[in-house]
């Protein structure tokens, strides 16, 4: 099942979540790899977000709170408790949420929702007050009195122009179309696929082979899709939006309804994947099955008006085999073509095309 969530689906949540703006934190909770936030909305009363770095946010339920809280915990409790939520926004289109608190001072809260993810509190200016696991990167340093640095973002598709998509594709050297939208405009796998079964182009051409004005068009409707989106759960994901050619197992009002249910840290066990993998077979089968009777319909149907027709074509065979015997084929061809059923004849590879 899911264990992550992609900048798209990240888009979504965010603007569910919106409702909770100026809502007050009335308790912070924090277990294991789990923080939750308890905080009482306008209008909506008490709600529960809960918090897993690297993998996901979402509304939930339930919360679990350990015997003794840790020091990470303590910290959010001194510098958010009784604070209100000023504002909840997505990073650009990258998959990290800025939680912006007001009390006597402003406040942030920063999740990270990519590689290991991480929890950073820090001032108004960005100093880092506490975080979740100290980290070291190659261009920046996440623990406590340093300064927070954003990550270099990347493509925001979101916001991407024609002719900036254009020059991406036209200088992508990535195998094929869906993998380019995918990495280089961070849609994410499932997303590259589902912009372009939309919009009927083939994943697999070359990048340059696509259609940058479709592609733009299809996710500016996504975008507007995500604004009130609900929770499509199949077999292998949950997605914000329903997929092309894909029956969804059940649909949940919103999106942080099915994303709730995730368990990040569930291990398959070799049967499940198994289970998977068979269930995997039997649709393409299926679907295979379904072609060739589709196909054998087809050909029944051909070889039904062929025999109804069989004089006709007989004769024009005939024809055919008696002109060859004094005629060349471009003189066929000029006496083929007075003939009003005649669609095309093709010299190359000595066809001819009728119309029955």
């Amino acid at each position: 099942m899911k264990k992550g969530i992609s900048s798209l689906e990240l888009t979504a949540l965010v603007n569910e979540l919106q409702f909770l703006a100026k809502g007050k934190i009335s308790q912070i909770y924090h277990k294991d790899q789990e923080v939750i936030l308890q905080l009482h909305a306008t209008g909506e009363g008490k709600q529960l977000l809960k918090i897993i770095p690297g993998k996901y946010l979402s509304l939930t339920h339930e919360k679990e709170s350990a015997l003794r809280p840790s020091g990470f915990c303590m910290q959010l409790r001194k510098y958010l408790s009784n604070a209100f939520i000023k504002s909840i926004t997505q990073r650009g289109a990258e998959r990290i949420v800025v939680f912006e608190f007001e009390k006597k001072e402003t406040f942030y809260l920063i999740v990270e929702l990519f590689s290991k993810g991480n929890v950073v509190l820090t001032d108004k200016d960005y100093n880092i007050i506490s975080v979740f696991v100290w980290q070291k990167w190659k261009d920046r340093t996440v623990k406590p009195k340093e300064i927070y640095k954003f990550p270099e973002p990347g493509q925001n598709w979101k916001k991407i122009s024609e002719q900036k998509l254009i020059i991406i594709l036209k200088n992508s050297e990535k195998r094929n179309l869906a993998t380019c939208l995918a990495t280089e405009l961070n849609l994410g796998g499932v997303y590259a696929e589902e912009v372009l079964k939309r919009i009927d182009v083939d994943k697999n051409v070359l990048p340059k082979e696509g259609n940058a004005k479709k592609i733009i068009a299809e996710i500016k409707k996504m975008i507007k899709e995500i604004k009130e989106p609900k929770g499509y759960i199949y077999d292998e994901d949950m997605t914000p939006i329903p997929l092309q050619d894909q029956k969804e197992n059940s649909i949940t009002k919103t999106y942080n309804e099915a994303i709730s249910t995730i368990d990040p840290f569930h291990v398959k066990s070799p049967y499940e994947k198994k289970i998977a993998a068979l269930k995997n077979t039997i649709a393409h089968q299926e679907e295979a099955i379904a072609m060739q009777e589709q196909n054998i319909d087809e050909n029944t149907q051909k070889g039904e008006l062929i025999y109804e027709k069989y004089q006709p074509l007989q004769k024009l065979l005939d024809i055919v085999k008696e002109m060859k015997k004094t005629k060349e084929w471009n003189e066929i061809e000029t006496a083929l073509k007075k003939e009003k059923k005649i669609q095309s004849v093709d010299l190359k590879n000595k066809k001819v095309a009728i119309e029955l």
